[in-house]
């Protein structure tokens, strides 16, 4: 298998394992009579995905504890439960134009965020890996070596810039999120 399709079948598993698990759950929720638990799947996914953003307020330097590496397994690793609850949640149902905007800009987010991890990694392992394989030739000088490296570290800087694109993204669908659960609050029959 080519080393770039053995690096990205791991994160189209995870992503496509994520869409289907949702659809499953679902399904067998709907099968099984207890639909109405999808309900409460929103507000425990929305807890966890609060929590996953423990990351951001320590990579912020908004909280000292934690190493930023072990938060960020965290963040991915409650940002997929989250997600999940919140797809089972929103089930196949196309009663609300609202809650669906929401629920396909999370999808996009986990997709930025899947994108971004992996494009950044394989930049940074790129450069790495050439940087060595030059000074191994040897007779290189550093401001030589710098010249040959430009576009790669170039490049590693852009992937670096991906969260650009992918915090935009996430605040957006946040907003459609907060939208969606006061609207529910106060239309809700308590």
């Amino acid at each position: 298998m080519p080393i770039l399709l053995r690096k990205i079948v791991p994160f189209a598993f995870w992503y496509l394992l994520l869409i289907g698990l949702a659809i499953v759950l679902d399904l067998l929720l709907h099968r099984s009579g207890l639909f109405w638990i999808g309900r409460y799947l929103g507000i425990c996914g929305t807890i966890l995905l609060l929590l996953s953003f423990v990351y951001s307020l320590r990579k912020r330097k908004i909280i000292n504890f934690g190493s930023p590496k072990e938060l960020l397994n965290v963040h991915e690793y409650l940002s997929w439960a989250g997600v999940l609850m919140i797809l089972v949640h929103a089930g196949w149902h196309f009663s609300a134009v609202l809650p669906w905007l929401a629920v396909l800009l999370m999808v996009v987010v986990v997709a930025s965020g899947f994108t971004g991890k992996f494009l950044l990694r394989e930049a940074r392992e790129h450069l790495k890996v050439r940087r060595q394989e030059l000074q191994d030739a040897g007779e290189v000088s550093q401001s030589d070596l710098d010249k040959r490296l430009f576009l790669d570290s170039l490049t590693v800087d852009l992937m670096e810039n991906w969260r650009h694109v992918h915090l935009p993204l996430t605040a957006i669908f946040a907003a459609l999120a907060m939208v969606h659960i006061v609207s529910i609050l106060v239309l809700w029959k308590w």
